[in-house]
């Protein structure tokens, strides 16, 4: 390949590039979402609750009736479809697989424009 081919490829390739733009770090923000810091609490809570779901063996069946609700439900959780879900209900749900639930509230860095919510999941392994 000719060195003039060469340059007009790689030039190509970076015009060509999308354009890059850094997250917010919430991917519900960065979408535009209503309610993005609801959004990723609710996501993070569901992840957790997937993940012990699994550890400890359950089928969706069973784990259904150790949360007190349909299979269903559980699918549409495990699949991240949480438009029925409140937080709190998700919280019982963690409680009932053995979870403690701490809710910490502290003022918000200056350096940040608004505060947000945020959820931080620590499961011991089993």
């Amino acid at each position: 390949m000719s060195k003039r081919v060469r340059e007009t490829n790689r030039r190509a390739t970076h015009e060509d590039a999308p354009d890059v733009e850094a997250s917010s770090g919430n991917v519900f923000a960065d979408l535009g979402l209503a309610n993005p810091d609801e959004l990723l609490a609710k996501s993070g809570l569901a992840i957790a609750i997937r993940q012990l779901i699994t550890s400890q063996g359950l089928t969706q069946a069973h784990a259904a009736e150790r949360l007190g609700t349909t299979q269903p439900i559980i699918s549409d959780l495990v699949r991240g479809r949480l438009d029925g879900f409140s937080i709190e209900r998700l919280v019982r749900f963690l409680n009932a697989l053995g979870q403690d639930v701490q809710i910490v509230v502290r003022p918000k860095p200056r350096s940040r424009r608004r505060a947000t919510v945020r959820t931080s999941v620590r499961t011991a392994a089993r």
